[in-house]
């Protein structure tokens, strides 16, 4: 295994070595309204094609990582059934937008906990004994008990991929980088709603100083 991996800013981690015991990788929001080619995100228009165009990638990731026996972590948005963990003010934009938090949809309830729209693809799921943090919220720490899982576990450095890119990846790479991890975000295994936010949402990884991006081949080959 090498000590670091090439990404486009720097060697990758930008502190020691990259050592599966101190790395986990965060597989985010990959939902089933997110994805499905009928799920909500296809109901107010948005181009689900170029989301899922991810998965075979992601998927490829996984099975590597839970192979050289790395920690895996899925997220999930989503909110209590009767919305009291979702601020007013995203309660009432989501309701002038014309989609309501909660409303009914073709997978139950709109981005409520435990409704089949609210799962994981199961091309990408959780496998047994793997972490699911569900968040109320676009980033991944907040609300949450991430960061001191992963403290506890000593782990400080983070392999990222998700949908979308420019919301709840952006997002908690930030929220990452402020509490001290190393990200390094996978490019081919995160997507947005068109080709062009991801691409947007990617340059502005690689100008800010957030973190490392690298396809993902420069990280399978480390993990070899």
């Amino acid at each position: 295994m090498v000590e670091t991996v090439p990404a486009d800013q720097y060697e990758w981690p930008i502190i020691g070595p990259f050592e599966v015991g101190r790395c986990a990788v965060l597989s985010i929001d990959w939902q089933v309204d997110y994805c499905a080619p009928d799920g909500f995100f296809a109901d107010i228009g948005l181009d689900t094609a170029h989301i899922r165009s991810a998965l075979g990638p992601v998927a490829q990731v996984l099975a590597a990582a839970r192979a050289a026996g790395m920690l895996v972590v899925h997220t999930r948005e989503g909110y209590r059934a009767d919305l009291s963990d979702c601020p007013p003010t995203k309660v009432a934009r989501a309701i002038a937008r014309g989609h309501p938090v909660g409303r009914e949809g073709r997978y139950g309830r709109l981005q409520v906990r435990g409704e089949p729209g609210w799962q994981i693809v199961d091309s990408v799921a959780p496998l047994p004994g793997e972490w699911v943090i569900d968040k109320p919220s676009h980033g991944a720490f907040h609300s949450t008990d991430l960061d001191q899982r992963l403290r506890n576990r000593g782990i400080d450095l983070l392999v990222v991929m998700g949908t979308t890119a420019d919301c709840c990846v952006s997002a908690t790479v930030r929220e990452a980088n402020d509490r001290g991890y190393d990200c390094l975000v996978l490019t081919d295994c995160v997507a947005d709603v068109s080709e062009a936010r991801t691409a947007s949402t990617l340059e502005s990884f690689r100008i800010n100083p957030l973190g490392a991006t690298a396809e993902r081949s420069a990280f399978l080959a480390a993990l070899r």
